[in-house]
């Protein structure tokens, strides 16, 4: 079974992901088509080929000079956030891969079945040749992902599951402890990144030289660089870049330096502060899977009533805020998922969560209720946000004192209950793809990041329902359900979603503009 192609950008012809006792494959037809744009995962991507450069013919369009926001904080090991560096460059590659609508897609595997609730078998796709030379194995991969088992801490989107691997001649059975409809989707996380059995060496993970990208890391330089180049031997279409000269600039003043005198030609992270000084068509804006909501305590003090909840809700201009601190860059919250996930909108018009939401209290009127308001320094934007709150609360009758400290030192308080409400920035969608992780642990009665103290039999029951909920189109509905159960109790009012912006020097072609920041520079890409 095929799936339409997702997006008219992309080419391929895809495999649809499997569902229970399916198989989803890609046949060796499509494999170039597939991973002409490897990591695409249906995004935009810019441009076409160059005339020097075409599928299966590459040319040489120069090397591709990025600068990124943050060096590697641990030498690169993919078991740290620094393995979402490594698949930004395109050098390591997991069996699974997402698309822009979250769907599982095969990469490093072929296809998939699920042979029970707790069993899959996965398909290792042939002639994948590491930057070493030797020739991926189902073995191969079952290292890799033990590694990522066993290791401490475990990575994120293996916390709280308990599974094992094993090599079945040219497959790999994955079994989980419990169901788990997500699985294909876990696998696509950049620290299950599947490397040669060299990286491997005690409890160092060493990714140079060992993955199966278009691109192979040949040297690092520290926190200053890195500089890869263009793996001839990669099982699909050859990079059109000869490489990548990577710097990590934390300046963003710097960064966006580079960006106006060319001296990067792709750039993370731009501020916003100083998107006004660069030519405006070399930046771009990429809506991001991050929310700033104020969460509101509901356990006690005066949010404990829904009525007062209310009236916080109605007292906030989205529209002032974004218009003031982000000068326009952000997107206004409609829910607590945005636009970086392209079903949520549409089914915001279904008409079982339009009947959530009609149940919510009228605003009570507040005169003289004192609240406490707290966030933090990290971002800067935040503590300008908590001004304009205080102000727009206020005109409703509240009184409002702020607490604005460093993340580090507030988040305990904040998950304690000690204030009446907080601002917060919050990535909805985390290492799987799926924002139902995030819904469970921001807003169930066991949840481990409940800010706002709720615990509510119906939200509860939502988010379990969509727990359980097979990936693909009901999930999504069942996920949307959830959210409106979560903004009927007025325990979480969603403000904006960020968008990153990302620089582009004229006549690069094919960067990745990627909400979910996993893939940058990709086979694709390249310099006129």
């Amino acid at each position: 079974m095929t799936v339409p192609r997702p997006r008219a950008r992309l080419a391929a012809r895809l495999v649809a992901p499997p569902r229970s006792g399916a198989r989803a494959r890609v046949p060796r037809r499509a494999r170039a088509s597939l991973v002409a744009v490897p990591l695409s995962l249906g995004l935009l991507l810019t441009g076409c080929f160059s005339a020097s450069a075409s599928p299966g013919d590459p040319g040489d369009d120069g090397r591709i000079s990025v600068a990124h926001m943050q060096p590697p904080r641990s030498a690169l090991n993919p078991m740290s956030d620094d393995a979402f560096k490594l698949s930004r460059w395109s050098t390591a590659e997991t069996l699974v891969q997402l698309n822009e609508d979250g769907d599982a897609l095969p990469m490093l595997a072929t296809g998939w079945e699920r042979e029970d609730e707790t069993t899959w078998r996965f398909d290792i796709r042939e002639d994948v040749r590491f930057h070493t030379g030797e020739t991926l194995t189902a073995d191969d991969v079952v290292n890799s992902l033990q590694h990522a088992i066993d290791s401490t801490p475990v990575p994120r989107i293996l916390d709280g599951t308990d599974l094992s691997v094993e090599a079945d001649g040219d497959q790999v059975v994955v079994t989980t402890a419990a169901p788990d409809p997500l699985l294909p989707h876990r696998l696509t996380s950049p620290q299950l990144s599947i490397l040669d059995a060299s990286a491997y060496e005690g409890d160092t993970i060493d990714p140079v030289g060992a993955g199966t990208g278009p691109f192979e890391i040949v040297e690092v330089n520290g926190v200053i660089g890195a500089t890869l180049d263009r793996f001839d031997d990669y099982w699909g279409d050859p990079a059109q870049a000869s490489g990548i000269d990577v710097s990590f600039v934390p300046d963003g003043t710097a960064r966006a330096a580079a960006l106006r005198t060319g001296e990067a030609d792709v750039v993370e992270a731009i501020p916003t502060g100083q998107a006004g000084s660069v030519e405006e068509e070399l930046i771009h804006e990429v809506p991001m899977p991050r929310t700033n909501t104020l969460y509101l305590n509901t356990e006690s003090g005066p949010f404990a009533d829904p009525a007062v909840r209310a009236a916080a809700r109605e007292a906030v201009d989205r529209a002032a805020i974004i218009s003031s601190v982000y000068e326009g860059r952000a997107d206004e919250a409609e829910g607590l998922l945005g636009p970086a996930l392209p079903w949520a909108a549409e089914l915001r018009d279904d008409a079982a969560y339009r009947e959530a939401l009609e149940g919510r209290p009228a605003p009570a009127e507040v005169d003289g209720v004192k609240i406490t308001l707290g966030t933090f320094t990290d971002r800067a934007e935040l503590p300008e946000v908590a001004v304009m709150l205080e102000q727009q609360l206020e005109a409703v009758g509240f009184d409002v004192q702020q607490d604005v400290r460093e993340y580090q030192f507030i988040e305990a308080d904040a998950l304690d209950g000690a204030f009446d409400a907080f601002i917060l920035s919050r990535a909805t969608v985390l290492d799987s793809g799926d924002p139902v992780a995030y819904l469970a642990s921001d807003f169930t009665c066991a949840g481990g990041f409940s800010i706002s103290q709720l615990c509510a039999e119906g939200v509860d029951d939502a988010i379990g329902v969509a727990t359980e909920t097979e990936a693909g189109a009901e999930r999504q509905r069942a996920t949307m359900l959830a959210e409106a159960e979560v903004l009927a109790t007025d325990a979480a009012i969603p403000l904006l979603h960020e968008r990153v912006i990302q620089g582009e020097v004229a006549g690069v072609h094919g960067a990745a503009r990627d909400p979910r920041e996993r893939i940058l520079i990709t086979a694709e890409t390249h310099l006129d």
